[in-house]
């Protein structure tokens, strides 16, 4: 993969950051289904008409655009939701570097299927630190975990 801190979670998940048309084109060989981008469109990586390339593969493809500065809770109530509807399928979750990506992989591990820190913090530990802004945003979200009606999938 040409993208950036490109991660496999399970045999159903994989983050990274800014795919590359290549990467794109050899999702369907590896099995993915969906494809999610949690960067904003203007990142200055973003890669140009990305929904059209995943989507003329066959493959689901979800933008939800999270400003670096701002990361909300709604956004990761949404995104859980996102793998929730899409089950079945493999997904690839990037953004622009795998920190927004690898976050939300962290808080899905960790809230909705319920794993151990240790284990949930893979592969954002390896990746980066979060700092003060995405520590704030990891606790907002923990707060409101509860309210969530995701079942989650199985690793």
């Amino acid at each position: 993969m040409d993208a950036e801190n490109s991660y496999q979670v399970y045999d159903w998940l994989w983050t990274s950051g800014q795919l590359s048309e290549r990467d794109v084109a050899s999702l369907p060989a590896i099995g993915v289904g969906l494809v999610v981008n949690l960067a904003p469109p203007s990142s200055s990586n973003a890669l140009p008409g990305e929904a059209e390339l995943v989507t003329r593969r066959g493959l689901a493809y979800v933008q939800i655009p999270v400003e670096w500065e701002r990361p909300q809770a709604a956004e990761f109530v949404q995104f859980a939701g996102v793998l929730d509807a899409f089950s079945e399928r493999k997904v690839w979750v990037h953004c622009a570097k795998n920190m927004r990506a690898s976050t939300f992989v962290y808080l899905y591990r960790k809230l909705v299927l319920g794993e151990d820190e240790a284990p949930a913090s893979f592969p954002m530990r390896d990746i980066w630190t979060p700092n003060e802004t995405w520590q704030a945003f990891m606790a907002q979200v923990g707060a409101l975990h509860s309210s969530w009606h995701v079942r989650g999938r199985r690793p």
